[in-house]
Order: structure tokens, then sequence, then C-alpha cells
């Protein structure tokens, strides 16, 4: 079996066993369910397909359904907007027309470079490109995260840094929650990503040195991050929560910049101001913690 359609059997068993089938509108049979979420067969019946042809789709059989096929196999367990792309994705639906060339190495064009720099004393902001490299950190990004700038090349990378520095989960008090986003958002652009040889190199390391990256991809949950909040414990400022947008760049959609603010007026407000401050007298490097 080629490794997308190992992919694709294995993420449409999974989603069809996370389906609560009273959400999905199916009426009691009075049948006793063995297994946790919908039948094949209820899914076969749900997209309009019948139970062999939905059985060959999910043992990742060569077939090629349509898109209006995958649009009701999607409806049909229930997937969000970024599942749905995933599922296209593993289909190859979207694939079509993408050039065959190697990817290039990414790097910031000098004028957001030049927007990161004028967003320093009051907005950390991140630029992340192909799986999750970081490709730029303003001054306070670099301050309220981690000095991303000081790590060798090979080790500027969002998720690598939460997984396997132990600085990284003593910052984020959620840092569960933010974790499996990366892997799920790592998941998502791991099929329709370019450098899937790179991509794949990360994601060896990091299931070989993270028990909890291995759990976590093993359930092939997919998720966008476009907005959110992250809680931290800062080891200068303590406590602060602070929300994130992502926008995409015209003309450069595998690189995605993360704008980080707070409340007016909130505790937290003052502790990313107090940060700011510091950051103004200091080197832009993040205070270490002792972990003794």
């Amino acid at each position: 079996m080629a490794p997308n359609n190992r992919e694709l059997a294995d993420f449409l068993r999974r989603s069809r066993a996370q389906c609560d089938p009273e959400r999905a509108g199916l009426p009691p049979d009075g049948r006793v369910r063995r297994v946790p979420g919908l039948r094949r067969e209820e899914v076969a019946r749900l997209s309009g397909v019948s139970a062999d042809y939905y059985a060959r789709l999910e043992q990742g059989r060569s077939i090629n359904p349509s898109p209006a096929v995958v649009e009701a196999v999607g409806h049909a367990l229930g997937l969000d907007e970024a599942g749905l792309a995933h599922l296209k994705d593993l289909v190859g639906i979207t694939a079509t027309g993408r050039p065959s060339r190697p990817p290039s190495v990414q790097r910031l064009r000098p004028g957001l470079h030049r927007l990161l720099d004028s967003l320093d004393t009051a907005v950390p902001a991140l630029a992340l490109g192909r799986q999750s490299a970081v490709l730029g950190a303003n001054r306070m990004a670099r301050a309220l995260f981690a000095d991303f700038d000081a790590m060798p090349a090979a080790e500027r990378n969002y998720t690598r840094w939460l997984f396997l520095d132990q600085d990284a989960r003593d910052l984020f008090v959620d840092w569960e929650v933010q974790a499996r986003a990366a892997v799920e958002n790592l998941r998502l652009d791991a099929v329709r990503e370019s450098d899937r040889q790179a991509t794949g190199a990360l994601v060896t390391e990091l299931r070989e040195r993270s028990e909890d990256f291995d759990r976590w991809w093993r359930q092939h949950r997919v998720h966008q991050r476009t907005h959110g909040s992250k809680r931290l414990l800062h080891p200068l400022v303590g406590e602060l929560t602070v929300e994130y947008e992502t926008l995409a760049l015209p003309g450069d959609s595998e690189t995605t910049l993360f704008l980080y603010t707070t409340e007016p007026g909130s505790a937290s407000a003052q502790a990313l101001s107090l940060l700011a401050s510091w950051t103004l007298t200091r080197p832009p490097t993040t205070p270490k913690r002792s972990h003794d």
C-alpha cells in the first residue's frame, strides 16, 4: 500500500471511530456497538456510496473518488474545514498542478523582517514556515518565548522546541493544549507540504524522543491554527495570557505570521508592558529557568 493510501486508511478509520451516531443523525437500531463511532456501512449510507466502495476507500485501495464523494464522506464523518482539507490532500484532489521542482530554502523577505522589527516594542511576532520552522522572531517574541536566533539553524523549529526543550514545558501553563495543537497542525501540513522529506525527518526525530508526540501523532487528528490563546508562566513577569492571530502572506502560502496581543487594561497587558520595558534595557533573550 502506498504511503498516502496508508495515511488515508488510518485517517478514515480514526475519524469514523470518533463519530457520535446520534450527532450523525442515525436513529437507534437496537444493535450493540462493539466499537466506538460509526460502522462502515453507516458511513457509506450517509455518504451515498455503496458499502463495498467505502470499504475499499477505507482500506486504502487505489481508487479515485470524485470531489463530490470526498465532500460527502467528509460530511458523513463530521469533519471540520481542516479535516476536510486533510482528506482532500490525502486523496490527492488538491495536489494536481503543483510544481515538481525541489523546495527552495525558506527565507523572509527584507520587508517582512522590517515589519517584525516595527512591532518590536509592542507586539511579539513570529514568522513560521514549512514544518513550523521559525523564520523570524522579533525582540518581544524572543523575550516572551525563546531566543530562537541563538539556536543552531537546524533547531529553530517551534514544534521541536515545544517538545524537546524543558523551558517550553515550564513556560506554558497549558503546555498539553499547545503541544497537541502543534502536532495536529504538523499532521495537516505533512501531506500537502512541498518538502515532505524534511517533514518526515522531523516527525521521526520527535516520535523517537517524545512519547507525548508519538502518542498524539498516532491519533491522526488535524487542526489548523488560525487564532487562539496561550497561558504562560513567564520567569520574569509571571502569569499572563496572550491571544494570537495568524496572517497568511499573499504570494507565500508556506509562511504564516503569528501576532500576540493581550486584553487592554488587564494584568496580562501590564505583564507584557513590563516585559517590553525589560527588552529595551536588556539583551533580547529569555531568562533561563533553573531545573534543579
